[in-house]
């Protein structure tokens, strides 16, 4: 039987204004009309370099950023047309979890307060708060004696496991995690990756993953979306879009993995310039002044998403010619 969808965006944009040196105003396009889907039970990947809207995308689906247009949809539910009772349930049935899991936690708070929270707003005593964070904390690898202590007192390793337990707390249905092991050591990645990996059986989670690093979404999730400049260029099964990528910005992101490819193929197929500015997007296929491949129709012509393959989808003019 197919998963329900859970959450889901449907033609978001999202756009900031930005004062320039002259005292005048430019405004940066951060999401230009994204769709997704994520279905019950799924982990899904965000994917693409640095300034292309993937924390913005993470940020308006969990609930923290409105989007100018368009709508994000909870169990098929439009979030504008829900009350306010039915926005804190959301609230808690989506939690985030951020990159930088210092400034995410209340320096001046005790972790076990801070990660209490929800349950407090839930409803449960003193006796049940302890109990439950006890067992999350045991779930997350963290000992029991962390809840008297300060965040400054911990490693950046064992703050992010805070941050997944105090996120657990809440009891959500989604997890949305940003760059949630970039900031860490290479050595500690792989233990809050596998963190979350059992987070996702144990507490039956369904998880957005937004992430530069392209072998971690490759390990851990379902399907991967590909964003470039606000845009999905293309999306996936995670497995599919390895092994035969339907767009040449992510034929050149999956070159430039150390030692996935040999030297020879992937040097061909590297980025030669800097990500363009969101203030000033390209007519025609955003990506074509970065593009090996580009024609003409590619400097002209917006490109439609077309499906390949089942769920298996690429905006690109050439896609059929260049991968058959």
């Amino acid at each position: 039987m197919k998963p329900s969808v859970l959450l889901s965006a449907v033609d978001l944009h999202k756009t900031f204004k930005i004062s320039t040196h002259t005292r005048s105003t430019r405004v940066l396009t951060a999401l230009d009309h994204v769709s997704l889907q994520l279905a019950t039970g799924e982990t899904l990947g965000i994917a693409g370099e640095s300034g292309c809207g993937k924390s913005t995308l993470a940020k308006v689906m969990a609930g923290l950023l409105a989007p100018d247009s368009g709508n994000v949809l909870y169990k098929g539910t439009n979030l504008n047309q829900i009350g306010k009772e039915d926005w804190k349930v959301f609230r808690r049935k989506t939690q985030m979890i951020f990159q930088d899991p210092f400034s995410s936690l209340n320096p001046r708070m005790r972790v076990g307060d801070s990660m209490a929270e929800p349950l407090k707003i839930a409803g449960l005593s003193v006796h049940q708060q302890r109990s439950e964070l006890g067992r999350i904390m045991t779930a997350v690898g963290l000992p029991t004696d962390v809840a008297d202590r300060f965040p400054d007192e911990f490693s950046g390793g064992q703050r992010q496991r805070i941050g997944i337990a105090r996120a657990l707390a809440a009891a959500p249905d989604i997890l949305i995690a940003d760059e949630p092991v970039s900031s860490l050591d290479i050595s500690i990645q792989a233990q809050i990756i596998n963190i979350l990996l059992q987070m996702k059986t144990e507490f039956s989670l369904s998880m957005m993953i937004v992430s530069h690093n392209l072998l971690v979404l490759r390990h851990i999730c379902d399907r991967i979306i590909i964003m470039y400049l606000g845009a999905v260029v293309e999306s996936g099964p995670a497995s599919e879009v390895f092994s035969r990528c339907r767009h040449p910005y992510t034929e050149a992101l999956i070159a430039a993995i150390p030692g996935f490819q040999t030297s020879t193929e992937a040097k061909n197929k590297l980025l030669q310039d800097d990500l363009p500015s969101a203030l000033s997007i390209p007519f025609g296929c955003r990506f074509h002044p970065r593009c090996r491949h580009a024609i003409e129709r590619c400097r002209q012509e917006v490109p439609e998403s077309e499906e390949h393959a089942h769920g298996h989808s690429a905006a690109c003019h050439l896609s059929s010619h260049l991968y058959g």
